[in-house]
């Protein structure tokens, strides 16, 4: 496969394997206006979109995965559970849970040292510590994403990590894309989405 082939197989394995329940889906519309905020608002107020990004953003799209979508086997692609957890190419609920974790530290440690082992300026006051949180959690999302690239180069290849780190820069707008309607299947009472997706035919063939 080219770049954008494997974009777009990347996307769709994602979706497929990730994203069965509407409320996951709509709480991932929700996330990726909430990030496009964060983009925005990033050249004129850093601390204000990394605030925006993880407390509202990334918060959003965990409670989706790890309260709303099914853990069982999956019936429509015939996979298990471990499976799509094994053959997860970016950030698995096992990866994700380590992730957060460090998120979740980072304002402890920070608070019994206000410089963080001499990266950054100590706080003085309380809005320093929370421009201190926001540049550590910057930090950590910045790591997580240009770490998980790299060791993809290795595993993978180059391109499929450079297909994954435009995947991840560009959720935000795919998932305005195709979960939009979510919302108004909830209204109707459609709880899991049934995968017949706009490309999901000529994938399935290469799948």
């Amino acid at each position: 496969m080219n770049f954008f082939e494997e974009l777009k197989q990347q996307r769709w394995d994602d979706h497929r394997y990730y994203h069965h329940n509407r409320v996951n889906q709509f709480l991932h519309f929700l996330s990726a206006l909430c990030f496009l905020a964060s983009y925005a608002t990033f050249y004129f107020n850093p601390a204000l979109a990394v605030m925006v990004g993880w407390l509202l953003a990334m918060v959003l799209r965990q409670v989706g995965h790890f309260f709303f979508e099914p853990k069982t086997d999956d019936k429509v692609f015939d996979v298990s559970h471990d499976y799509k957890e094994s053959v997860k190419v970016g950030y698995n609920l096992k990866r994700k849970v380590i992730l957060l974790s460090v998120w979740a530290l980072a304002p402890v440690v920070l608070y019994f040292k206000p410089d963080f082992f001499g990266l950054l300026t100590a706080h003085v006051d309380f809005l320093g510590f929370i421009n201190n949180v926001a540049m550590l959690w910057l930090y950590i999302g910045v790591s997580a994403v240009i770490l998980r690239t790299i060791y993809l180069f290795f595993i993978m290849g180059i391109q499929s990590g450079l297909v994954w780190f435009s995947k991840i820069l560009t959720d935000p707008f795919h998932d305005i894309k195709i979960y939009y309607r979510s919302f108004f299947h909830l209204l109707k009472g459609e709880m899991y989405d049934d995968m017949t997706d706009w490309y999901a035919p000529e994938l399935a063939r290469k799948s």
